[in-house]
């Protein structure tokens, strides 16, 4: 995450400068901060969060820890910027925002497909009727279950622990789905799902569906399912005069169809996906414009995934 996806963000976005980082691990933190360059380095949170010169603390930690660093930031006057999740439950986020709206200090959440121009070509082609109005979006995503031996090299024990994470892939990944969805359409207000754990393979959830309604009025759906025979992931946006198709995770090609015709706009994504988003967040600081992805816009989409997985009852590993 910090050392291609957001970190270089933080130093090459304009009028930005990435003061000091932060790592339990000393060495690794030292050894961070050479190659990027970076002036100072930590092994301890308070450091950072208690510097005079830092006006905007990034927190890329695991779900479990985001509100508690982000009440502290907030407490010594330091504007947030939190990773997704925004938290482990909407009352945390709700915990976060009045915190930061105490101290006057700025909330935002790494929600960055907000800011990728990829997904602003979305946007663009939906708000200028590119498609007709539109009636629906439907969301897909099936994956295999992972290896015995991508749980023995530590990257997926933490996406399925939900004391650290929150729950599992979907409540990890689908998120940013749904956050864009309200980016597009508004707030949910309608909603219902089942999920449910088919495989065993781990505690939280590993298979939901889901029916929804906008405060538009555009109707939603979705799939997912962490344990099937193959991989595919793909968002549909349906009009009364064409479609579109994009995918939240991979950089594919935007596909619009109408008229019996198919268009295909490849908007390749920018080296560190998180740095449009971060880029805002500077401006916002420096008096110009604001960023999109807020907490209370993150509170929305926590409280989706919250209400998805309401009545699932974690059970054991095989």
């Amino acid at each position: 995450m910090a050392e291609v996806k957001s970190g270089p963000g933080f130093y090459k976005a304009r009028d930005s400068t990435l003061v000091a980082v932060m790592r339990r691990n000393g060495a690794l933190a030292a050894d961070y901060a050479r190659r990027h360059r970076i002036a100072r380095w930590h092994d301890d949170a308070e450091a950072v969060i208690a510097a005079p010169d830092i006006d905007a603390i990034y927190i890329a930690t695991l779900t479990d820890s985001h509100r508690d660093y982000t009440l502290r930031c907030a407490a010594s006057g330091k504007a947030v910027y939190v990773e997704k999740p925004m938290a482990m439950n909407p009352a945390e986020c709700r915990e976060m925002i009045a915190a930061c709206a105490e101290a006057g200090v700025k909330l935002w959440v790494g929600y960055y497909r907000r800011a990728l121009p990829r997904f602003l070509k979305v946007r663009d082609l939906v708000a200028d009727g590119a498609i007709g109005d539109v009636r629906l979006v439907r969301s897909q995503q099936f994956a295999r279950l992972p290896a015995a031996s991508a749980f023995a090299g530590g990257a997926v024990p933490w996406r399925v622990d939900p004391a650290l994470s929150g729950g599992g892939f979907f409540f990890e990944a689908v998120c940013h789905t749904f956050d864009f969805l309200d980016f597009l359409f508004g707030p949910i207000e309608d909603l219902h799902g089942v999920a449910g754990n088919k495989a065993g393979a781990w505690r939280p959830e590993d298979t939901v569906v889901a029916s929804y309604r906008f405060a538009s009025g555009v109707f939603g759906c979705g799939a997912w399912c962490y344990a099937a025979d193959h991989d595919f992931e793909m968002n549909e946006i349906v009009g009364s005069r064409g479609s579109l198709s994009f995918s939240t995770s991979e950089p594919l090609p935007i596909r619009l169809v109408r008229g019996g015709q198919i268009e295909e706009i490849a908007i390749a994504d920018p080296p560190h996906v998180h740095q449009p988003l971060i880029q805002t967040i500077v401006d916002e600081l420096n008096g110009v414009g604001r960023c999109p992805s807020t907490g209370e816009s993150g509170a929305r989409t926590a409280a989706v995934m919250d209400r998805l997985l309401t009545g699932f009852v974690a059970g054991p590993t095989r």
